[in-house]
């Protein structure tokens, strides 16, 4: 356990760490801006504790109870996860950025983790969790993980046993692996694991062969904990894990890692100067024996950059999407990318998606997932996984409909034939304010995260479809939303989309669904007590 936990000497660490990190990135390495063609792309902060925890404030209590904590738009259901004992919205705090595992062995025992804010009046984040039994239904959110430990960028996966890891940021250059061994209603102690800013985590989830169980860890290697080391791994089940090590140059950031059905490592991310993307693989990472090398780093054409723009962009304080790398279950020579990039021209954002049937080493050209005509919207946290059977699921924010970027709702698309065509779906969400119930960051994290199975796509994301009443404005909560694979009913090409004015709507709307018009613009938009009681 950490010997440092808060008060006047814990501030003083981290301003140590701040200075340390300042003198150590070379100046092109620092948070700052791009400029890429036409456009200035941003580089948001790395993470830090940048304010200490408020005396007092703790965690589901002193928090007045609201409504059953359930959105649902035609038949797209939206199961709040950060709720008190009763099942209910907490008034009063914020939680996002989450992460999402399932068992295995049992797909109704399921644990979201998440960045969670006691209350919105600060900046200092915990590690947030809560566990399902009855496949999402309902969700125990226990409290904190580690109270009084700052935490941020969660990560979960799990091993073929059901057995669930949590990568942790407690620090810009540290993080520590906790284990369940009941699906995320108990965790283990902390394992040290080394790391850095924007670190994912990976576990070899196949039952049986070399490396299976395996649990692989990369992070930003502008933030580390030990220059120009950027990779470590566990063959013990997150036991221990072994020295540090560098993924040959040039280092990327922002990304994901996966593992294949052959057990090979890939990992996926941005340029540090942000002016492209960049994949690795590791062929020999799943062999116990050996220290892991890599066996290229190849740049990949993306179809645009990885950033944001600040200011009036839905998420002015962080990424609007990171990197995603999956490798595909069905066959060990598909890998597929995708991402929201800044394209060099068109939308200010799109969801991207590049695949390979060589194992990384040679890439199709870019692919525009998101169906709609280039009109100005933002289609941002582009999020990938892909089934056991092969079919790729990609969800999104979508501001399409209400031509604010603030105001978004979700999307989906599948692929079944490696990404060669798509079914858009959506909106699958009212539409919400992604500028709603910050707190002391403008920002709702930097990313959501999902997993597929054969039947659909299990999803953990965050909006803000809570009112705070005390605040007149909405916050930041974490959701668990079920998606269904697409039926032969939900295929229709984009032509037909534009044509009717669909726009990739296969739902229509129906008694259960909460606000389908777009009124909710003129709420967020006009004044931050259309709200609370209906006027201006």
């Amino acid at each position: 356990m950490h010997p440092i936990r808060t008060g006047s000497l814990l501030v003083l660490v981290c301003v140590a760490w701040s200075a340390y990190l300042l003198q150590a990135a070379p100046p092109d390495e620092q948070p700052t801006a791009v400029i890429i063609g036409d456009r200035r792309v941003t580089t948001p902060p790395p993470e830090r504790m940048d304010q200490p925890p408020i005396a007092g404030v703790e965690a589901l209590q002193g928090r007045a109870e609201s409504k059953p904590a359930l959105v649902m738009r035609g038949p797209f259901v939206s199961v709040q996860v950060n709720v008190n004992a009763s099942g209910n919205n907490i008034v009063g705090d914020a939680s996002n950025e989450p992460t999402i595992a399932i068992n295995p062995m049992d797909p109704n025992r399921i644990a979201i983790a998440w960045r969670h804010f006691n209350t919105v009046d600060n900046s200092f984040r915990q590690a947030g969790h809560a566990y399902s039994l009855d496949g999402g239904a309902t969700w125990t959110f226990p409290g904190v993980l580690d109270p009084g430990q700052f935490r941020s960028d969660p990560v979960l996966d799990s091993d073929a046993n059901g057995s669930f890891y949590w990568s942790s940021l407690s620090s810009t250059t540290t993080a520590e692996v906790f284990k369940s061994l009941d699906s995320g209603v108990t965790w283990g102690p902390e394992v040290p694991a080394f790391g850095g800013d924007k670190q994912w985590l990976a576990v070899d989830d196949r039952p049986s062969g070399m490396g299976a169980g395996h649990v692989y860890q990369n992070w930003n290697v502008q933030f580390t904990c030990c220059p120009p080391n950027d990779f470590t791994r566990s063959i013990n089940g997150a036991a221990s894990f072994q020295s540090p090590r560098q993924i040959p140059l040039p280092s990327m950031k922002w990304g994901t890692n996966d593992v294949g059905p052959d057990g090979t490592l890939y990992i996926a991310g941005s340029t540090l100067g942000q002016d492209g993307h960049l994949v690795t693989r590791s062929s020999n990472a799943k062999d116990p024996g050996v220290l892991p090398t890599f066996d290229f780093v190849n740049s990949v054409n993306l179809g645009g950059v990885t950033g944001g723009f600040g200011g009036d962009d839905p998420n002015p304080g962080g990424l609007l999407g990171q990197v995603w790398i999956a490798a595909d279950p069905s066959d060990p020579n598909r890998v597929y990318m995708l991402g929201s990039v800044v394209p060099p021209s068109g939308n200010p954002l799109d969801v991207m998606f590049v695949r390979s049937t060589d194992r990384g080493q040679t890439w199709s050209a870019p692919v525009r997932v998101n169906d709609d005509p280039a009109s100005g919207a933002f289609h941002w946290f582009g999020t990938m996984s892909v089934a056991p059977n092969g079919r790729i699921d990609v969800v999104w924010n979508d501001t399409r409909n209400s031509g604010v970027p603030r105001v978004s709702e979700l999307y989906t698309a599948s692929s079944i034939d490696g990404g060669l065509n798509w079914t858009v779906r959506g909106p699958l969400t009212p539409m919400w304010d992604s500028h709603a119930g910050w707190p002391q960051q403008n920002k709702i994290g930097d990313y959501y995260h999902m997993i597929s199975d054969n039947a659909g796509a299990s999803l953990a994301f965050a909006a803000t479809f809570n009112l705070d009443p005390g605040r007149c404005t909405n916050e930041q909560d974490v959701y668990f939303m079920r998606i269904p694979a697409p039926s032969s009913n939900d295929v229709i090409s984009d032509e037909q989309n534009v044509a009717s004015g669909a726009l990739g709507d296969s739902h229509p709307s129906d008694s259960r669904d909460v606000d389908e018009s777009a009124s909710v613009v003129a709420d967020v938009c006009d004044g931050a007590c259309c709200q609370c009681d209906g006027t201006c």
